[in-house]
């Protein structure tokens, strides 16, 4: 199939959009809310037909699902994006030089920014209010098993945009093939930047094949360390809420690793995971130490292959260690560079935790389930990135846009 029709017609709207004002596009996203509301029924009965193709024992399963309660939290994001300052027309530099040249370094869109995702249909939605406020047309594409659920959100959004007078084009649902996806990934001249969400077959396949700039979103290993320092009634609400809340998200716990000196408290820590019936694979100190504490049904004895695992269901490792620097050790080993997490009352400790921790987003005394746009103020997210070169972190309206140098003169010339 040639898809450059697709890609030209996104292309142009592109260029439309920057005409676009900020009070019309904050006027659309408030529109798209309402009609999430209005039309809730027509999103829910698409996505229950995506979710009877599914095995729901899946962890993608509650990636998926969408709820009425989702929705109310979608449309509240969408109606907080509106709220933002706009990113455009930021001067973010300004300097005269000795020839009386102005040079100003002001914020723009990339232009065409193409999303490559899962089953995640809330994407759809938290993609298109962070590029059409920021002024980037988006190429979507999403997963089979989110397809009619996708279709049903563009259709929604494609109404809006249609009665705004909005090219429609500055949203394009791409088809759930492979073929699309080896289009999008090589549409050099049409696409700005990709940005893949998933997990981490996903992200290496784009990264590895993509012929356009990628940003990428990395799987999230995200390990607790309980301090020797730690307080236990702390411990157990930041250990169950950063397990339990959503296993299938990427800041959800996959790993505790607890000092040798707490290991009298690992029982009290693990007690709330049992009431979810969360499987834990625990090396043979922690083992010994749940024995007859912790439901037999649930205790496993760990394999190498238990750290670094992002399990995204209800299931988590506990390694236990001698020091500070063995809890290091074991994060730079098998963390992700997503978030991580220390519980202790020592300050210096924790300090130095943050300090030392190679990742997105490091905690202290609190659940890595807060790493979210929404949740740091972006409004919503479009990504988390764990790389290191441009955005790092929750990805909201300033992470998709570059600059462009203004140079203003007076017929100054170069010796």
């Amino acid at each position: 199939m040639d898809f450059s029709g697709i890609f030209t017609s996104v292309r142009h709207a592109a260029r439309e959009l920057a005409l676009v004002s900020d009070d019309v596009k904050n006027k659309v996203l408030c529109s798209v809310a309402d009609a999430i509301a209005e039309r809730k029924d027509e999103i829910l009965s698409a996505n229950a037909a995506d979710l009877e193709r599914m095995d729901s024992r899946s962890p993608l399963y509650d990636r998926l699902k969408l709820t009425e309660i989702r929705l109310d939290d979608i449309a509240s994001d969408m109606r907080h994006v509106a709220d933002l300052p706009s990113p455009l027309g930021r001067i973010l530099m300004e300097r005269t030089l000795p020839n009386g040249l102005r040079l100003r370094r002001v914020s723009v869109p990339f232009g065409v920014i193409g999303m490559i995702y899962e089953a995640r249909p809330n994407v759809s939605f938290d993609v298109f209010s962070l590029c059409f406020k920021s002024g980037n047309a988006c190429l979507l594409k999403g997963g089979k098993d989110a397809d009619c659920s996708n279709r049903a959100i563009v259709a929604l959004i494609h109404d809006v945009l249609k009665d705004n007078d909005i090219n429609p084009d500055v949203v394009s649902l791409m088809p759930a093939t492979h073929e699309a996806t080896a289009a999008l990934l090589s549409a050099v001249g049409y696409v700005d930047l990709c940005i893949p969400r998933g997990g981490k077959s996903l992200i290496s396949f784009v990264r590895d094949t993509a012929k356009v700039p990628v940003i990428e979103t990395g799987a999230g290993v995200v390990n607790t360390y309980f301090d020797e320092f730690g307080d236990v009634e702390m411990g157990k609400k930041i250990i169950n809420n950063a397990k339990t809340r959503r296993v299938s998200v990427c800041n959800a716990l996959d790993c505790l690793i607890v000092h040798e000196s707490r290991l009298n408290d690992l029982r009290a820590l693990c007690e709330p995971l049992a009431g979810s019936n969360v499987v834990i694979y625990a090396d043979e100190k922690a083992y010994a130490a749940l024995t007859d504490g912790y439901p037999t049904e649930l205790l496993r004895h760990a394999s190498a292959d238990s750290f670094g695992t992002e399990f995204m269901d209800y299931a988590m490792a506990v390694k236990t260690v001698s020091s500070l620097d063995e809890a290091l050790s074991h994060i730079a080993t098998y963390g992700s560079g997503h978030s991580e997490c220390i519980i202790t009352a020592d300050e210096e400790r924790a300090k130095e935790f943050q300090t030392r921790v190679d990742a997105a987003c490091v905690y202290w005394n609190a659940p890595t389930s807060f790493t979210d746009g929404a949740q740091f103020g972006l409004g919503a997210e479009i990504g988390i990135s764990t790389q290191k070169l441009g955005p790092r972190g929750p990805m909201g309206l300033e992470e998709i846009t570059t600059y462009k140098w203004l140079i203003d003169g007076c017929g100054q010339i170069r010796e």
